[in-house]
């Protein structure tokens, strides 16, 4: 294990855990975002992802899956936070179930925190509705209202900017209108 990897990878968790904080706040979540992703802390997650640091400008399990095929890391990550879209789905059943509101919210910080930390500079108000329509928004795993919700708040994102958008009031709106 490279000190360097070590040092790099904490420095990229703890920058994306203050952000996600900080849009969790703003979201009226505070809580979801001070106990968010502790689980990378676990020694399944933590050491995979220090072995497979790609320099903080991607997640290190696209480096494990290109290594390994797979990444443990995120098989126990998904597995464990309710915030990601992967957990509300049942595959012995094939189908996604609706995230209830406060891990919705979360996991639209988490996105885009992932995007403000990965891209750095380069970030855009953009960003995340295109990143959400070309990877995410038809994988099998999302649930028609989610996908709905997640659409129009990151549509909205990329007109009027997050501060405008990521409120309490605003959020608790676009859920209820596209998931209730």
């Amino acid at each position: 294990m490279k000190f360097k990897n070590l040092i790099g990878h904490l420095k990229t968790v703890i920058k994306h855990k203050w952000v996600v904080f900080k849009l969790c706040v703003k979201a009226g979540i505070p809580l979801r975002g001070l106990v968010h992703d502790l689980s990378k802390f676990s020694p399944t997650e933590f050491f995979e992802s220090v072995k497979y640091y790609q320099g903080g400008k991607r997640s290190p399990i696209v480096g494990a899956r290109n290594d390994k095929g797979y990444s443990e890391a995120w098989l126990h990550h998904a597995g464990r936070n309710k915030h990601h879209l992967q957990y509300w789905y049942d595959i012995d059943v094939d189908k996604p179930i609706v995230m209830p509101y406060k891990y919705s919210v979360e996991m639209i910080c988490d996105k885009l925190a992932a995007g403000i930390v990965y891209q750095g500079k380069n970030w855009t108000k953009e960003f995340e509705i295109n990143y959400w329509n070309e990877k995410e928004k038809n994988k099998k795993y999302v649930h028609p209202k989610i996908n709905d919700f997640v659409t129009e708040v990151f549509t909205e994102v990329s007109e009027d900017g997050i501060n405008k958008v990521i409120t309490k009031k605003n959020l608790r709106k676009i859920y209820e209108k596209n998931c209730k």
